[in-house]
């Protein structure tokens, strides 16, 4: 028997995540990056849900929030189940607003981990060395094997999605009776969390060239060295600490943070300080 609840098809899930896979990069901001993309991809789906006009406005504002995730094998099965839960909340299902963000945020990082491994780190240097292989032998088959890594994701994406909707719709209510989403979201935030430490640590480039000499028979003491034998990336630390201070004490303006950043990175080259 088909379930009374269902609104929308399998169909109109992998539409929904065809627009995002084509659209997830053509409004990119530091302040959300993928938000937009992600919430306008599910404005089909979620103006079916939500017939009033107060219901639709807190759903696409829940949805332009900060996001980004690989867009295959994160953002497939993440839109699969948003679209589920999205479901359940409009079928009066006992569903918060911080459930559906909460996860959603929780398991951009881990999965877009996983997608970025699997297709950018694995498929693609595969397929483009095959190509470059091929046309380099003078085969005109070598420019179409390039074509391989968008339909291999064309197709996973679309079975992806539809996994990820029925995986929603099937455990949403054992899940909440049953608490397991306290854990669900606590686990994916914290190692949500371990990713984002773990990219501040490799992305955030910070470090002083500044010396101490003591007389002219001692060797220079290197700040650089002494904060590294402290704690090893102390630098990058406390700037990326500082932002987070910031953004939690002060007014949330990522313009200012990004001049407030330019500025002290041009005094610190100018005075040979960072």
């Amino acid at each position: 028997m088909e379930d009374s609840t269902k609104l929308v098809s399998e169909k109109e899930v992998r539409n929904t995540w065809l627009r995002f896979y084509l659209t997830a990069e053509m409004a990119i901001s530091f302040e959300r990056l993928q938000a937009l993309g992600f919430c306008s991809s599910l404005v089909p789906i979620l103006t079916k849900f939500y017939p009033k006009e107060e219901d639709l406005k807190k759903a696409l504002k829940r949805h332009l929030v900060f996001y980004n995730s690989e867009a295959v094998f994160g953002g497939a099965p993440i839109i699969g189940i948003i679209i589920a839960l999205e479901e359940q909340k409009a079928s009066d299902e006992p569903i918060g607003d911080d459930v559906i963000t909460g996860l959603k945020t929780g398991l951009m990082g881990p999965l877009a981990g996983i997608g970025d491994s699997i297709n950018w780190a694995t498929l693609k240097p595969i397929i483009f060395s095959l190509g470059a292989s091929l046309s380099a032998g003078g085969n005109p088959i070598g420019a179409f094997v390039l074509l391989l890594l968008p339909v291999i994701q064309l197709l996973t994406g679309a079975r992806l999605s539809v996994e990820g909707y029925k995986l929603g719709r099937a455990s949403i209510r054992d899940i909440l009776n049953s608490g397991r989403i306290n854990k669900l979201l606590n686990g994916a935030s914290t190692l949500g969390l371990l990713m984002m430490g773990a990219l501040s640590s490799t992305y955030v480039d910070l470090s002083t060239p500044l010396e101490f000499s003591f007389g002219e028979v001692n060797e220079a003491f290197i700040l650089q060295d002494i904060l590294d034998g402290i704690v090893p990336g102390l630098l990058p630390l406390l700037a990326v600490l500082g932002i987070y201070w910031w953004l939690n004490k002060k007014n949330q303006n990522m313009i200012i943070i990004v001049l407030l950043i330019l500025a002290i990175s041009l005094l610190g080259a100018i005075t040979g300080i960072l």
